[in-house]
């Protein structure tokens, strides 16, 4: 049961307004998983929690996709985040649309996960090579 192998069972009779943010976004996640989707999109998954329950929750969905071995699609505007989560990362134009570029992210370490990546001295790298490309102005 998912619910027992990614420590949430204890909190199976409980609402989602009983639950912390990063709580309900795991519990969304294996809610998800149950069904065994052949691919998982991820729209700012994140993006209502605060900074601090984000880095936690990436962590901790990182760890289930990877565990679960699910090919998921992530969105998201956060730079570092889908440096650290990601093995590829697409840069979109603005309208219409376009494939600007597709960069691979490889980072050596034998504990890969979100927050070990941001430690990295190769995420910095990747982080202003990807900066450069968007269309920010500023």
């Amino acid at each position: 049961m998912l619910l027992k192998k990614y420590h949430l069972y204890e909190f199976k009779d409980k609402y989602p307004s009983q639950l912390s943010g990063g709580m309900r976004q795991r519990a969304a996640l294996i809610r998800t998983l149950a069904v065994k989707p052949k691919i998982l999109l991820l729209d700012e998954a994140f993006s209502a929690l605060d900074y601090q329950t984000r880095l936690m929750v990436t962590k901790d969905v990182y760890e289930i996709l990877k565990n679960e071995n699910m090919t998921t699609l992530m969105v998201t505007h956060d730079i570092s985040e889908a440096i650290s989560m990601a093995d590829k990362v697409i840069v979109l134009s603005h309208r219409p649309t376009i494939v600007k570029r597709i960069d691979t992210i490889e980072f050596e370490m034998a504990k890969r996960d979100p927050l070990n990546c941001r430690k990295s001295s190769k995420f910095s790298n990747y982080f202003d090579s990807l900066w450069r490309e968007l269309d920010v102005h500023g």
